[in-house]
């Protein structure tokens, strides 16, 4: 592993084994220029503004029908109406954020699409308001997508969305994901400002199968945190990709 072979753009090979031979888990850190604030956990804590949140959510992006196709187009577009609706009575997030839904929070959710496999099981560990969880199972049908979370309220709004937007592939658990160490595994688990990339492969990599990736949005300090994940990274056979 080494830390200047790292590219968040470039979509590695998979599967290289370490030295006793088992299959590596790979580690995508894409960065998410945005950083990693309250924002960008989709939630406030205490904010306020005094303008009404219809008269400021983001308009929808040109060219998205075309680019998703009409069943995964209507779905985000009915997610974004629900978040515009419920997402800061429910303290999911912020009003400046409706501002910026598309672009933030939506759209930098879909990159992470072309590092999943087809008919991948995946997890969305700290789901959240639903990001990256949400958008990815509307993207990809074909995943059966676990969306892991434990406070109750953002449980309760996974469970209306997975309903409202009739998300057959989505299953919610309400835990935290050390509840599932060394009961369940998937092909890839994802994380968007969870916690920095130590901690976060502590927490999520042994939900990863041999061979599975671990795909995190990170902030602006992406690299420092690669960097100091280093040598657990080493530990656990795992590798940047």
């Amino acid at each position: 592993m080494k830390t200047e072979d790292f590219d968040p753009e470039k979509n590695a090979d998979s599967g290289e084994e370490n030295e006793s031979g088992e299959s590596k888990t790979q580690i995508r850190a894409r960065a998410d220029p945005f950083g990693d604030g309250p924002a960008a956990r989709n939630e406030t804590r205490s904010q306020h503004d005094d303008r009404p949140s219809a008269n400021s959510v983001e308009v929808p992006p040109e060219g998205g029908l075309e680019h998703f196709g009409d069943e995964a187009w209507l779905r985000l577009l009915a997610f974004a109406g629900l978040l515009e609706e419920e997402g800061e009575k429910r303290g999911l997030i912020g009003p400046r954020e409706l501002e910026r839904l598309w672009e933030r929070h939506i759209l930098n959710s879909t990159v992470l699409d072309e590092f999943i496999p087809n008919k991948a099981s995946v997890a969305d560990v700290g789901s959240g308001a639903g990001f990256p969880g949400i958008v990815l199972a509307i993207q990809r049908p074909d995943c059966n997508v676990v969306l892991v979370e434990s406070m109750e309220r953002r449980v309760e709004w996974l469970q209306f969305v997975t309903a409202e937007l009739a998300l057959d592939n989505v299953r919610v658990k309400a835990c935290r994901a050390e509840d599932l160490h060394g009961k369940q595994t998937y092909d890839i688990v994802t994380a968007r400002a969870v916690a920095a990339l130590k901690k976060l492969t502590r927490i999520t990599l042994p939900l990863v199968k041999p061979g599975g990736s671990l795909l995190a949005l990170k902030g602006k300090k992406a690299e420092q945190e690669i960097r100091e994940a280093i040598p657990q990274l080493k530990k656990r056979g795992s590798r940047l990709g």
